[in-house]
This record gives structure tokens, sequence and C-alpha cells, in this order.
């Protein structure tokens, strides 16, 4: 998968998984929605505007979006570990982990193959 392709996934996944989380997710009788659950969804938007300069950027796209994701896996995992329950708020957290792992590792990946190109 090019990395472009795996940002624009990780967009998407990102922007359902945020807007789920904030709309649809059930709420316990004492909770209300927060704000923060939007989180996942603007970091999808910001996913997609660096999928837009990709082209005429690539390296900096590139770069800013592994930073992105490293920083989403890591608040992902934080609040992962916090919830005891395995309900659906869990399973939300679980997408974007994956999501952002997936995208993070094909970055880095596109990052070695070209310094290997570039040595060569």
């Amino acid at each position: 998968m090019k990395p472009v392709t795996a940002n624009y996934l990780n967009a998407i996944v990102l922007i359902a998984a945020g807007l789920y989380g904030y709309f649809l997710l059930p709420l316990g009788p004492d909770e209300k929605r927060s704000v923060t659950a939007l989180i996942p969804a603007f970091s999808g938007v910001v996913f997609l505007i660096l999928g837009a300069i990709w082209s005429s950027k690539p390296k900096v796209a590139a770069h800013i979006a592994a930073v992105l994701a490293l920083v989403l896996v890591i608040m992902c995992v934080n609040r992962f570990i916090k919830i005891d329950d395995w309900g659906a708020k869990k399973y939300v957290f679980l997408i974007c982990i994956l999501s952002n792992l997936l995208a993070l590792v094909i970055f880095i990946r596109s990052f070695i193959q070209a310094r290997v190109v570039k040595k060569a």
C-alpha cells in the first residue's frame, strides 16, 4: 500500500470512529457527550488535508502524518488502557490504534525505502 493511500484510509477510519464515538456511542446514565470524542475526527480531517498536499510536498506531508499518527497511537493506547470493560468505547479506541499503527508502519517503510534508493 502506498503511503498516501494509507493516509487516506487512516483519515476515513478516524473520522468514522470520531463521529461514531460522539453521536452513536451508547452513554451511561451519568455520562454526557464530550467534545473530546471528536478528536479522532478532527485528526482525520488533518490527515485529509495532508493527503491533499501530498503530491506537491510529499516529504513534508509524510513526516507530519507520521508524527501525528505516532501521537494518536500514544493517546489512544493511554485511553485504551484506562477503560476496564470491553464495550463499544474500548473497541473504538482499538480501531483507532490499529489504523494509526498500520499507517505509521507504512510511512516508516516508505522512509526506509526512500533512504535505500537515495544511497544506491
